[in-house]
């Protein structure tokens, strides 16, 4: 059974920073490219960063201020995310693709607010 678990989500004032952590178990881990995705209400999920074997990419808004890494020995994927903004509020989901199959986390909740 494939699991992904996020965690580090919460309330954090603007410019501060969050560390997410997706932990997966049930899978291979390394034949997998990890990808952070990210939902608000009334909004559409949207890709935030991916990480693949050899290289990453990220969506157009995070503008240097988010880092993907992952860890295969951990089977732990991380986003790293500073200079928050409240538009940076939404569910973050964690997620793992291989061209046939994917699967998703049950999102970690973060509010970026005074």
């Amino acid at each position: 059974q494939v699991q992904l678990v996020e965690s580090g989500g919460g309330l954090v004032q603007p410019g501060g920073s969050l560390r997410l952590s997706c932990a997966a178990s049930g899978m291979r881990f390394s034949n997998y490219i990890m990808g952070w995705f990210r939902q608000a209400p009334g909004k559409e999920r949207e890709m935030v960063a991916r990480i693949g074997s050899i290289s990453s990419a990220y969506g157009d808004f995070v503008k240097g201020r988010f880092a993907i890494s992952r860890d295969n020995s951990k089977n732990t994927v991380f986003l790293q995310m500073n200079s928050l903004k409240p538009e940076d509020s939404a569910v973050y989901y964690c997620n793992a693709w291989d061209r046939t199959q994917e699967y998703w986390g049950q999102g970690t909740q973060v509010f970026v607010s005074s």
